[in-house]
């Protein structure tokens, strides 16, 4: 096969339907038939990239392999697929209108005028096909963020009506998420939001070719027969997405409703043979059917919006499913924690987890939930901010250096266990500066971060801009501390544990961020299997 198909997603009605994980499930169902698919996402919002964005805003800020700060649909798309993304699989319009400046300023456009219309979408025209022409894929998925009819929208909207007529016949095909509301007083479903979403889309020239319905009620075959004829589409192609009690028993939904058929016929490629989900359900057999069960706590500062620590919920599905574990996640705000409380807020749980984050809000709270982990044999895990968390703990309470801090939160603290990193002294712009990616991690043999992992060397991705200040690091290893990971490279401390305790391990970079369906992150194996074992 030469040609690369592509398939574009597009949403109407209202945000929040679920686009990513309607194409990730196609994209699983092809990549189960034996086509090498890959999904890309289009933002319309002008940030440059998700990495300066508050969590509460728009969700945690997913990291790829290459630095790409991104969407944290790109962890749906690695979650399903087990595929690594990078840095051409988000797209924003900051970074499009940022790139055609650029060429304008170096005199590329040769003193034209330059437009939306044919600067920009050819810009994105551009970057929605350089997956597709590196010769990797066979499909490529296209999500558009937003909805149709939104003015940010519009020149994506426009780039992909010019894509597929530049594409031709058969190689290029737009799927149209939509909602069909459910009308308690009338006691029906209505179909009317999804008429005018598509007439939305027709104005602006592209023609919806699949339906994909998200409904609380099952479709009528009478309303899917309306469906189709008001909204221009064929029959088969109206498929219903109902409410689902997991994410991941959307590909099967898919699969009933014949999405992946559909598209597969309207691009016009063989179905190959029947998708191979062995593993997936193998691994939703276990979800549903756990024979233990845990409570684990989440420390952090964001609590309030659960798409602030989706990686890390989703890792503890994973791994949760593999060792045959129900995981309850039990949300603490750490700002509302303190010595009075503590104690009173952690009863009952089986670990804790201090989660990842930025500024000063809450982080006293972090260290009084690391004191009594740490004082009452209960598993830890901390992640980035929280491993910088539990170092100061123990400078302060183990080594009595009360006034141990981060310079991030108190730049003349006498004792600065977490500081600046060299490099990053002169930055002055906030995105897309900090260590970010994957970064090489040297395990010591006989500790509990080399028993996990089973290896010595190891590559994890990294979201910071301090770190373990190594000056301290002789005092705190007299006193204790392990010092069990460190970059070959820089010396840069990457994993701190208590030898003394059933399971306390801290970790500088993200290791939700590998986590996936068919490889958990053996970190939170390790913190589940530390749980059921302290039940």
């Amino acid at each position: 096969m030469n040609q690369t198909k592509y398939i574009f997603v597009t949403g109407g009605v209202t945000s929040s339907l679920g686009k990513g994980i309607i194409a990730a499930s196609l994209a699983k169902l092809l990549q189960a038939r034996g086509y090498r698919t890959t999904i890309q996402k289009f933002d319309p919002y002008i940030n440059v990239d998700p990495g300066t964005l508050n969590p509460y805003e728009h969700g945690e800020c997913y990291v790829t392999d290459d630095g790409a700060e991104t969407d944290l649909d790109l962890g749906h798309y690695e979650r399903f697929l087990n595929v690594p993304t990078s840095q051409a699989n988000n797209v924003t319009t900051g970074r499009i209108y940022l790139s055609v400046i650029e060429k304008e300023r170096r005199g590329e456009f040769l003193g034209k005028t330059v437009q939306v219309v044919p600067h920009i979408t050819n810009e994105i025209k551009e970057r929605m096909q350089l997956l597709g022409n590196s010769g990797d894929y066979d499909i490529v998925i296209t999500e558009i963020g937003g909805t149709v009819g939104d003015i940010e929208s519009l020149p994506y909207i426009e780039s992909v009506r010019q894509l597929l007529w530049d594409l031709g016949e058969d190689n290029g095909i737009v799927i149209h998420l939509t909602l069909v509301p459910y009308l308690s007083a009338a006691g029906e479903l209505k179909t009317k939001p999804t008429q005018h979403s598509v007439k939305t889309l027709m104005e602006s020239g592209i023609k919806a070719d699949i339906l994909v319905c998200r409904t609380e009620h099952e479709l009528s075959q009478d309303l899917r027969q309306k469906l189709a004829q008001f909204c221009n589409v064929k029959r088969e192609a109206v498929i219903q997405s109902i409410d689902a009690s997991t994410i991941y028993d959307v590909p099967n939904l898919m699969l009933e409703e014949g999405l992946d058929k559909v598209a597969l016929k309207k691009l016009n490629l063989p179905e190959k043979s029947s998708p191979d989900l062995k593993q997936w359900n193998e691994f939703l057999q276990k979800h549903k059917n756990p024979k233990h069960e845990v409570n684990i706590g989440l420390v952090g500062k964001y609590v309030e919006l659960q798409d602030s620590y989706k990686s890390i919920l989703e890792a503890f599905i994973h791994a949760g499913a593999a060792q045959e574990t129900k995981v309850n996640v039990v949300s603490i705000h750490s700002e509302f924690l303190d010595p009075s409380n503590v104690a009173e807020k952690l009863k009952g749980l089986d670990a804790i987890l201090v989660a990842p984050g930025f500024g000063e809000r809450g982080i006293e709270g972090k260290i009084e939930a690391i004191k009594y982990v740490r004082e009452n044999n209960i598993p830890f895990l901390g992640i980035c901010l929280g491993m910088q968390m539990a170092s100061i703990e123990f400078a302060r309470n183990v080594l009595g250096k009360k006034d141990a801090n981060s310079t991030e939160m108190n730049a003349n603290t006498s004792y600065p266990i977490i500081s600046l990193m060299e490099e990053q002294k002169t930055v002055t712009e906030k995105g897309g500066t900090m260590r970010l990616g994957a970064w090489k991690c040297a395990l010591t043999e006989n500790t509990l971060a080399h028993k996990i992992y089973g290896k010595s060397d190891i590559l994890e991705r990294h979201r910071h801009r301090y770190e373990f200040n190594g000056d301290y690091l002789n005092e705190m290893v007299a006193a204790g501390l392990v010092a069990s990971g460190v970059n070959p490279d820089t010396g840069l401390v990457e994993v701190v544990e208590l030898p003394n305790h059933p399971f306390f391990i801290g970790v500088q970079y993200h290791p939700e961020y590998k986590s996936t369906v068919q490889n958990p992150h053996p970190l939170f194996l390790g913190l589940i299997g530390a749980a059921v074992k302290n039940k």
